[in-house]
């Protein structure tokens, strides 16, 4: 991984004599770092804590977070947007820390947007990394930034972590899905077009050191295990022209795109006075295709606004209309060189105009125009069964000619102690109750 280079001032409050702030503006009550791997004044010492001579790990400002982001933000394997400091802000509910460290006072080598959230009626809190840490994973000093980053979150009062490596594990070409497809079919039955070996090493090393995979290694996506999705939908973009995006669609693809231009179906990119009508599609969506995210108008619109607040431009929000109605919305963010797909809606009535199909292909369009290097269209199930009502939406995705991607998905681990031993198997009991 490349290293940004800051000054100790940027490092924020773990720099040496200041205590760890908190996501208020107070002081944590658990052990902080300072840039030089000492822990903070005041601070409790955890044993085996600290990073090793030369090492450091502790909370950094914002600025100096993103600029380390910024840095990162340059290929198809950059940053998840679920890492970005404005994530937290998004989260209602969640406590957060921004975390860094490095191999050396000026640098920065990985860091880590933690959110937390209290268990009720305990002072202990469940730390979440969603697809994170942003982090060196073939770094063989795994063990030099990981512990310490578990005794940091267990000194400020987590019970247990879990967190989303980013390296992928496996890959599966559409045509290859395609042809795979039957009753009975999952995708794990399937031979994958590609496995990456540094997935396999992580998975390897994490399993060493007590993590458990959530869900374990099953391919069944729709059980809920990861919060996030661990299978997804990704069209690489890179050293391709439009032209060669045209012919990566399907038949069923192209001409559902002309049909909806031939029917007048207009593409354009909406604003915040739009999402109350792409959430009322949402609702409709949900109640017909049978599932539910559970988000409020609230949610969305302290999303647009606070990631458009960090990086004008980040969400977008794409609506298509056919004679002057709002048929479809989808929202799209940007962070560098990757872009996602996140959320789709629309309406049940005249989809024979392909509403979806269309902006989908302005999507793909405009995140090919801004020279990402893969457009990500977010989850999909594992199911290969025609019959499965979960098929569908793989089915659609694979039309667009790109491929599934198994990521690592999300790993588990509890803090030492026997209390939060105890927490870890309360809080798992209950979600496997949900």
């Amino acid at each position: 991984m490349s290293a940004l280079l800051v000054t100790p001032a940027s490092l924020g409050p773990s720099a040496p004599g200041a205590p760890e702030a908190s996501p208020s503006g107070g002081t944590s009550s658990g052990a902080a770092f300072s840039a030089f791997g000492s822990p903070a004044p005041g601070a409790a010492p955890v044993p085996g804590s600290a990073p090793a001579a030369g090492r450091w790990l502790g909370p950094v400002t914002p600025e100096t977070y993103r600029a380390f982001l910024d840095a990162r933000s340059t290929g198809p394997d950059g940053p998840s947007f679920l890492q970005l400091p404005a994530w937290a802000a998004v989260k209602d509910g969640w406590r957060h820390q921004l975390i860094g460290w490095g191999r050396e006072s000026d640098r920065i080598d990985g860091v880590a947007l933690v959110l937390l959230r209290t268990l009720p009626g305990t002072r202990k809190s469940f730390a979440y990394l969603p697809e994170g840490p942003v982090a060196d994973w073939a770094d063989p000093e795994l063990d030099g930034w990981l512990d310490p980053l578990l005794a940091h979150l267990r000194a400020a009062g987590a019970f247990a972590v879990r967190m989303g490596p980013g390296p992928a594990y496996r890959r599966w070409d559409a045509a290859t899905v395609k042809a795979h497809t039957g009753p009975g079919r999952r995708l794990a039955d399937v031979l994958a077009s590609e496995v990456d070996p540094l997935g396999s090493a992580v998975a390897d090393r994490l399993r060493a050191r007590g993590w458990r995979r959530c869900g374990g290694d099953t391919d069944r996506t729709e059980d809920g295990a990861d919060a996030q999705p661990r299978l997804v939908f990704q069209v690489p973009l890179t050293g391709r022209s439009t032209d060669d995006l045209w012919s990566g669609l399907n038949q069923e693809w192209r001409r559902n795109i002309r049909k909806a231009r031939k029917s007048g179906v207009e593409v354009v990119v909406g604003s915040a006075a739009d999402l109350p009508a792409f959430h009322r599609l949402l609702c409709v969506t949900e109640e017909r295709d049978g599932f539910r995210l559970g988000r409020s108008l609230a949610y969305y619109e302290r999303q647009y606004a606070v990631l458009n607040a960090e990086c004008p431009g980040r969400m977008k929000l794409y609506i298509a209309r056919h004679e002057g109605e709002i048929l479809a919305a989808h929202t799209m963010i940007t962070v560098g060189r990757r872009v996602w797909y996140q959320t789709g809606a629309s309406a049940d009535h005249r989809r024979e105009v392909r509403p979806s199909n269309a902006l989908q292909w302005r999507m793909l369009l405009d995140a090919h125009a801004l020279g990402a290097d893969v457009y990500d269209l977010r989850g999909v199930p594992s199911t290969l069964d025609p019959d499965d009502r979960a098929h569908g939406l793989l089915r659609w995705k694979l039309g667009t000619g790109g491929q599934v991607v198994e990521t690592l998905g999300e790993w588990e681990i509890p803090l030492s102690g026997t209390t939060n031993h105890t927490l870890f198997r309360a809080f798992q009991a209950y979600m496997a109750r949900r």
